[in-house]
């Protein structure tokens, strides 16, 4: 069993990765590497599933009454995993914008908002 510093550490761990594969995946739907895209959408959900079981599981330790001391580490982490969900949802929609975009490009012969 983890200690709640290492729970919290393992939750900014993988939230951060989470955050990375995001904004990885919105490059790659910028250059239209949209296979590409949805793969790091992909790891960075599997990579928030990973810190949210670990918060899970000191919810239901704090359930059985096995108390779960709050402290500024764990409350970053929950800041850290909150923030990483956002953000995957966010590039989740920036991906498929930038599908539509490319789609539209497409249609008018090539040409491309930024230049």
């Amino acid at each position: 069993m983890m200690t709640i510093e290492e729970a919290a550490f393992a939750i900014i761990l993988h939230a951060g990765n989470a955050r990375a594969e995001a904004y990885a995946a919105i490059e790659k739907a910028r250059q239209a590497e949209f296979a590409e895209a949805e793969e790091r959408l992909g790891r960075a959900r599997e990579e928030l599933r990973a810190a949210h079981q670990v918060q899970t599981d000191l919810i239901q330790k704090e359930a059985a009454g096995q108390g779960v001391p709050p402290s500024l580490l764990l409350i970053h982490a929950q800041d850290h995993l909150m923030t990483a969900s956002a953000e995957l949802s966010l590039a989740e929609q920036m991906v498929a914008l930038c599908r539509r975009l490319a789609a539209l490009e497409g249609r008018l012969g090539g040409a491309r908002a930024d230049g």
